[in-house]
């Protein structure tokens, strides 16, 4: 299901910390709506109305298009990485407006993930300039990047709907651009053509997510689709971004091999010359949570059917004690090495930095 751009944010209410409204872009986001209801909260992790209450269940879509969170972001820290990027940046953000209905980040909100952004733009600047400082010129190449340390800047939300709310992300795409020796990374379900306007200089790397179309409208809902997805690669590569895609989730469906083969071909004959020279990519394979799958049935059963698949899938128990599942060895590992060497067979100019 896909939502036209003035119907993904039609905010009436946003949740504001007091320390966030103090702030200049605090002040400049209320300003966006000027009409809608300021609710003062103590934490924007700890709005019971939002967060927790198994009531919003029906809810889940209305609360992520209505309401939008203001915040101060506590721990402004960055954390080594070294699969997509060096680096991951703090979160300019928190939640999306879109709602995937795998996303790994509600598993931490409850109920709902409305929008959060962090005011406190300033402050994690500093910090990411003072840590770009610091690291100096890479010296030796890495599947991240040959020549920059690459910082992923969207780990916990859609960098392009954020840019629609503030001026975070192009802020920090602005600081990148300065820096010869690194570089911003995104991951993105969104085309907003506005970002074409930003003359990135080649320091910012978008990485269009892609998956099947047929199973992306059962699954992406309120995502651009997957056709606009790959016709806007070209103008963002001539507009200056580096642009990589992600095939990702890659879920098991009875037809998931031969959709995968045709959206390689839709792939394959839309870029031009420059952005295939440029093309890399990641496949990353479904994981799901038992959490999430209990909220889901609540919303969106359809999805639930492509996604909870316990005779193929084995159960993943993270760090934190969540219950994930994954689809069972070996069952996986043929399925990677089935579409790896697909991508070789239809993309063989794509650079496939990993798979899992």
């Amino acid at each position: 299901m896909a939502v036209e751009r003035e119907n993904l944010l039609r905010v009436t209410r946003i949740y504001a910390e007091d320390a966030a409204l103090e702030l200049e872009r605090g002040r400049e986001i209320v300003a966006r709506w000027p009409d809608a209801e300021i609710v003062p909260i103590a934490s924007h992790w700890q709005i019971p109305e939002v967060h927790g209450d198994e009531t919003n269940v029906a809810r889940w879509v209305r609360i992520k298009t209505e309401a939008l969170v203001l915040g101060v972001k506590k721990s402004v820290t960055t954390r080594v990485n070294g699969r997509s990027a060096d680096f991951i940046a703090p979160s300019l953000s928190n939640g999306c407006a879109m709602a995937c209905s795998y996303c790994y980040v509600p598993r931490r909100k409850g109920y709902s993930n409305p929008i959060t952004v962090f005011a406190n733009i300033e402050q994690i600047s500093r910090h990411l300039a003072r840590h770009v400082a610091a690291r100096g010129p890479k010296s030796e190449p890495n599947q991240c990047d040959p020549e920059a340390w690459v910082y992923d800047i969207g780990e916990n939300g859609d960098c392009s709907v954020d840019a629609m709310i503030s001026e975070n992300v192009r802020d920090v795409c602005d600081l990148f651009r300065m820096s010869p020796t690194a570089k911003a990374s995104f991951a993105t379900k969104f085309v907003n053509r506005d970002l074409l306007e930003w003359d990135p200089a080649g320091r910012t790397r978008i990485r269009f997510s892609l998956m099947p179309a047929a199973t992306a409208r059962v699954t992406d809902l309120r995502t651009s689709p997957m056709a606009d997805r790959i016709a806007a690669i070209n103008d963002f590569v001539d507009a200056g971004y580096e642009v990589h895609v992600n095939f990702s989730p890659v879920i098991l469906t009875p037809t998931w091999l031969a959709d995968w083969a045709e959206l390689f071909d839709q792939l394959d004959a839309a870029l031009h010359a420059r952005a295939k020279a440029q093309l890399a990519c990641e496949v990353i394979f479904l994981t799901h949570n038992e959490g999430l799958h209990d909220v889901n049935l609540g919303w969106h059963p359809k999805g639930e059917e492509l996604l909870w698949t316990p005779s193929v899938q084995e159960e993943k128990r993270s760090q934190n004690g969540a219950v994930n599942v994954r689809y069972r060895h070996p069952l996986k590992a043929q399925a990677v090495a089935a579409v790896t060497d697909l991508i070789a067979q239809r993309l063989p100019y794509c650079r496939v930095r990993y798979a899992f």
